[in-house]
């Protein structure tokens, strides 16, 4: 029996390029409100955390609360209709997955997108091979917090010693430090290789094909 049985992965990054949607979400929002527009980077720069921390982190320092509150809205109503338009796996991530389900392993996604849209975005892209994708929902705390990795574990019947996850950001590498789980980072999502590196995961992967190899040498 494989000692990694498991795979929990993050969404946005590392399984999807979901990042120009999400700058044209955040800009529509701030636009509304006459508030400076965000490049491409700056957006690279500070998502992972959530939409609002997104949106928060996207307004000027001095912005008043009820602004801010309006470009979260704003935002939430329209990505919830807009999250598809530009968003797209990264190359090799289907072909991956379809390796991974013939070999028997059990995947699902966690993701700190609102639930809604991950399961939107696991229908469209990634079932039948991934049967299964947790968001953010009421009452269990949002990534880095643990508490959604493990109810996805739960569901799966998974334990700490035969699960990995694989994320791409300094959030996925605190999260899968606190569950307590073995985490890969892939370097072609959001963060650069040398942030990786220094971040200290148990391992890189530069393309989905060697992860697929990382992930059976566990």
């Amino acid at each position: 029996m494989k000692h990694i049985d498991t795979i929990i992965f993050d969404l946005d990054g590392t399984l999807l390029d979901t990042l120009e949607d999400l700058m044209d979400a955040v800009n529509v929002a701030l636009q509304k409100e006459g508030l400076p527009l965000k490049s491409l980077s700056e957006i690279r720069a500070i998502v992972g955390n959530g939409i609002r921390n997104l949106t928060d982190r996207s307004v000027p320092p001095d912005t008043p609360m009820e602004v801010k509150d309006r470009v979260f809205e704003n935002f939430r109503a329209y990505y919830k209709d807009h999250c598809k338009i530009k968003t797209k796996p990264y190359d090799g991530i289907r072909e991956m997955l379809s390796v991974l389900s013939d070999k028997g392993y059990k995947m699902t996604i966690v993701s700190n997108k609102t639930d809604p849209a991950v399961q939107d975005l696991l229908q469209a892209h990634f079932y039948p091979a991934i049967q299964s994708a947790y968001g953010e929902r009421e009452n269990i705390p949002r990534k880095p917090k643990p508490d959604i990795v493990y109810l996805a574990m739960r569901e799966l019947g998974a334990s700490k010693e035969q699960s990995v996850y694989i994320g791409d950001s300094e959030v996925d590498y605190q999260t899968a430090k606190n569950a307590g789980i073995r985490l890969v980072m892939v370097s072609w999502g959001f963060r650069d290789r040398a942030v990786l590196e220094a971040l200290g995961a148990d391992a890189i992967a530069d393309t989905p094909e060697e992860l697929v190899q990382i992930i059976e040498a566990l």
